[in-house]
């Protein structure tokens, strides 16, 4: 039985999410640029995710349960070409922290400041060259990673991350990165 409203639909949209994006990978028809299955799969499913937020408010554990609060996170962290939903959605998370996964709500926050050529608090997101993008403060990273309960780094991984100043070199090795950034509202 299902005590929770969205519950199996939540879960639902961000498993179709998913299989598309591993069906994708799989026919190596993922790389150069945003796949327009996937964005079109990205626009439903953060439109459906509007409306259920419309009736219920942020979709928190209690409202809808652990698994479909997940689903939801993958929802609002997949909706790249619509920043406002994105930060709408992260304001909610923080007026609600006592009530979702922590690690949500860093996640996203790195994301929306990496996709602004901003530094990011927890060293969530990644360059292209598998290096973790500039961080606000390398000496408050762990303390900050591990309020959301992600694993510390080490020293040497600390070290390798690029200062805030090597952001605009980072962003600049994509240009049609740039130009989706700034068409999506971004940049």
């Amino acid at each position: 039985m299902n005590h929770f409203p969205f519950e199996k639909e939540l879960i639902e949209m961000a498993d179709q999410d998913l299989s598309v994006r591993e069906k994708l990978l799989l026919a190596g028809e993922l790389s150069g640029g945003y796949h327009p299955e996937m964005k079109n799969i990205h626009r439903a499913n953060a439109k459906r995710l509007r409306e259920i937020i419309a009736e219920i408010g942020y979709p928190t554990i209690s409202k809808v349960g652990g698994k479909a609060n997940d689903a939801s996170w993958l929802i609002i962290q997949h909706a790249i070409g619509e920043p406002e939903f994105m930060k709408t959605c992260y304001a909610m998370m923080e007026e609600h922290s006592n009530d979702i996964n922590p690690l949500h709500k860093a996640y996203l926050y790195d994301r929306i400041q990496v996709f602004q050529s901003k530094p990011q608090k927890y060293g969530t997101q990644l360059t292209p060259e598998g290096v973790i993008y500039p961080v606000e403060n390398k000496e408050n990273l762990n303390t900050e990673r591990e309020k959301v309960n992600l694993r510390a780094l080490s020293e040497s991984d600390i070290n390798k991350i690029p200062d805030a100043e090597d952001i605009p070199e980072i962003d600049s090795k994509d240009a049609e990165y740039t130009i989706w950034r700034k068409k999506a509202g971004w940049i």
